[in-house]
């Protein structure tokens, strides 16, 4: 599937954090509704299995996994972002595309970015992810939840997904950034 099609390289080449910002916005959006169709949103519980970065949603007749990145982790009750790469919970093999989002806005000129924990209320966070979502061209995007409303929330880009049905049958979902 061909998605996210931009108009002129001009665009494309944009650093501007307001630019990738809105770009990053539209293919959140775009994502979500393309992975839809395999039911991203709607499982019964996700996992991730941090040796393998590899994140799995769990439905009643099907599971679908893939290969997946930690972005960072929105705190709701202290009201804060942390990078995953400046988590040290997290492997360094899983926030590999955060230290690319932290790379590009330090050879940008962008230090916000360069932050490891900054204030955040959920939409900032949600400012946070789209941003990593457009610099990095991520193909999917998924926020965990938490137990409770006070526990951290996980922000993941992820690509091709494989889905296995109840037969063994196996299909896989990509997208392809342009």
């Amino acid at each position: 599937m061909r998605f996210l099609r931009r108009a002129g390289r001009a665009e494309q080449a944009s650093t501007d954090l307001s630019t990738l910002l809105l770009q990053g916005e539209d293919m959140i959006g775009q994502l979500a509704e393309a992975h839809l169709s395999w039911g991203l949103g709607s499982s019964q519980r996700w996992e991730l299995d941090q040796t393998n970065c590899l994140l799995t949603w769990y439905f009643p007749d099907r599971t679908a996994s893939a290969q997946a990145q930690i972005i960072g982790t929105w705190l709701p009750a202290s009201k804060s972002w942390l990078w995953a790469w400046a988590n040290n919970s997290i492997p360094p093999e899983l926030a590999r595309d955060s230290r690319a989002v932290r790379d590009w806005a330090e050879e940008h000129g962008h230090p916000s970015l360069t932050v490891p924990r900054v204030e955040a209320d959920k939409e900032k966070a949600a400012t946070m992810a789209a941003l990593a979502v457009r610099i990095t061209g991520a193909t999917g995007f998924y926020r965990g939840n938490g137990a409770s409303d006070a526990d951290p929330v996980p922000v993941f880009i992820f690509g091709p997904v494989t889905i296995v049905a109840g037969n063994g049958r196996m299909s896989v979902f990509e997208i392809e950034v342009s």
